[in-house]
């Protein structure tokens, strides 16, 4: 049985080096279809939360070659908070080098591209985005653009990385069965929030997968399917009751559903909103 994998490969150059040890790689594993995701010429902080959100969104392995330390320090965090692994290809080679010659070792310490407002904001929107996400730091709510609620597996996180790409400050608030909402979220016409839902079956096929990926086995309400219809219920009576719009996202990309949302947010700053244009979907 074949099974596909995905690595995600981040480059600051060509991409030679590190597309050139994932093949090699993956030529000595058996029974693998893999799905590559190249970046090439990441040199500097805009451009990670787009890659951070397609890693969100398909998981997998991240092999990187990045050496300026803001960037690196970044995506590394990133993954760490997605609980991707990751590997920055030169540090053995680099460490067993500084040791051996006993020589220290220089990172470029920043990147050194055209900084502008769009840049900061977009930046801003990553840090704060990566700090909100599966309900982190509740308490900071208020400095959201926009906060997605829905049940676990209804691509939050993912759609938050793609706002951020955009500049948007996005936070995501998991609903779990028997767990109350963080306090000041409900009733609250001062946040901006947005209910995500999805089908059922088509979420419990999401979380059967997510379950086998992590390799467990025991029967729990998780993918239910009975469960998860009254999840999915209990979350639109929530959404409805706090006037919230709703998406649902069983059969939208997520590239479209972030569209969705910027939209809304610019119909409730009445156009005010500075909101980065996406070149793709002006």
């Amino acid at each position: 049985m074949i099974k596909t994998i995905h690595l995600h490969l981040v480059s600051h150059a060509s991409g030679e080096l590190v597309e050139m040890l994932a093949r090699n790689a993956v030529a000595h594993l058996d029974g693998v279809d893999v799905e590559r995701h190249l970046w090439k010429m990441v040199r500097h902080l805009g451009q990670l939360p787009e890659i951070l959100a397609e890693i969100a969104e398909t998981r997998g392995y991240v092999i990187h070659s990045v050496t300026a330390s803001d960037i690196r320090e970044r995506l590394e965090q990133g993954c760490e908070q997605l609980q991707v692994p990751f590997l920055f290809t030169l540090e053995p080679l680099i460490t067993n080098l500084s040791e051996h010659f006993e020589v220290p070792v220089r990172f470029r310490a920043s990147s050194l591209d055209r900084i502008d407002d769009d840049y900061y904001q977009r930046v801003e929107a990553m840090k704060y985005t990566l700090s909100h996400d599966d309900g982190q730091a509740t308490h900071e709510l208020d400095n959201a653009d926009v906060i997605l609620v829905g049940v676990s597996r209804a691509t939050k996180t993912p759609t938050c990385m793609y706002l951020a790409s955009r500049g948007v400050k996005a936070a995501n608030v998991p609903l779990v069965p028997g767990v109350p909402l963080p306090g000041g979220l409900e009733g609250n016409k001062s946040l901006f929030a947005v209910g995500l839902t999805i089908n059922p079956t088509r979420l419990a096929a999401v979380r059967k997968a997510r379950l086998k990926a992590l390799k467990q086995t025991e029967q729990t309400d998780y993918d239910d399917i009975d469960s998860l219809r009254k999840e999915v219920r209990e979350a639109r009576r929530l959404f409805g009751r706090n006037g919230w719009p709703v998406i649902d996202v069983t059969d939208r990309s997520i590239e479209q559903v972030t569209n969705m949302i910027i939209d809304m947010l610019r119909k409730r700053a009445q156009t005010t909103l500075d909101v980065p244009a996406d070149p793709d979907n002006p």
